[in-house]
């Protein structure tokens, strides 16, 4: 994509935390043009995205209705691209809305399940749009379940601790349950019981998830994404740990994910097959 045709650009979610970086990340990327931002919050429509992201002035209004925007979108010399960070209510029905208008989505938002994630991969091979599901846009995230599909192969045991701001309306985290999904991905079974276990509190071992995985989930205050994968075996353990400490490290892949949308037909899920 060349400067003289920027990637249109819609931001969904622009008012919240991660918006915002969208916002100003999109704004100084010389191959893309925000086109349009929405945001069901009513305290911020009719405002400046710009001003609420405090990048300055990009005279787009922050507005609530996403069908409206994307019909905006349509209207671009290329192919638009909506980039979702909304809630995990809605975010089905928004990639649905945004392929039926031929936009792009890459979506940042986590919660999908299983069923509404193939309905979603049928829809945009019917459509031949391409669509990016990124349960986590950071670089160091994908290393770190690199690492540990690399462990696995030494390690009969292991087990997922992921902690997050209390704002965070899903738990587990969809980068905790990709990382499960990854390693039972592998064809190994973990954590082979020792003792016949029980729970005098149902829940107080975590989630299973993927190969008898147990992921524990954390909610509060202060944190922003945090994740640790522990694999133990006798006399040691080895963890792996990935920290966020500011979102904006989040922005290069989200922007590598809108250019590399755009070359797409199908839907595609995770970082790593973009990488």
């Amino acid at each position: 994509m060349t400067v003289e045709t920027p990637i249109p650009v819609v931001v969904n979610g622009a008012a919240g935390k991660m918006g915002r970086e969208v916002i100003k990340a999109v704004a100084q990327a010389e191959d893309m043009m925000l086109v349009g931002a929405v945001d069901k919050n009513p305290d911020y429509r009719g405002q400046d995205v710009g001003e609420v992201a405090g990048c300055g002035e990009l005279e787009v209004p922050i507005v609530d209705d996403l069908e409206s925007i994307l019909v905006v979108a349509t209207q671009e010399q290329v192919q638009g691209v909506m980039v979702d960070f909304t809630h995990p209510d809605g975010v089905y029905d928004n990639v649905r809305s945004a392929i039926a208008y031929g936009v792009r989505p890459v979506v940042g938002t986590t919660g999908l399940s299983n069923k509404q994630l193939q309905d979603l991969a049928e829809f945009a091979d019917k459509a031949s749009t391409g669509c990016l599901i990124i349960p986590n846009f950071s670089i160091g995230m994908v290393l770190l379940q690199q690492a540990a599909i690399q462990a696995s192969q030494y390690f009969e045991h292991v087990e997922i601790i992921e902690l997050h701001h209390n704002q965070k309306a899903d738990a587990p985290s969809g980068t905790a349950i990709k990382t499960a999904q990854m390693l039972s991905d592998l064809g190994k079974t973990y954590n082979p019981p020792s003792v016949q276990e029980t729970e005098s509190i149902p829940g107080a071992k975590g989630s299973l998830v993927g190969d008898n995985i147990r992921v524990h989930s954390v909610r509060l205050p202060g944190l922003i994404a945090h994740q640790e994968v522990i694999f133990g075996a006798q006399g040691e353990i080895y963890t792996l740990r990935h920290d966020t400490s500011d979102r904006s490290c989040y922005m290069a892949g989200v922007l590598l994910s809108i250019r590399k949308v755009t070359e797409l037909k199908s839907l595609v899920y995770g970082l790593e097959k973009i990488l």
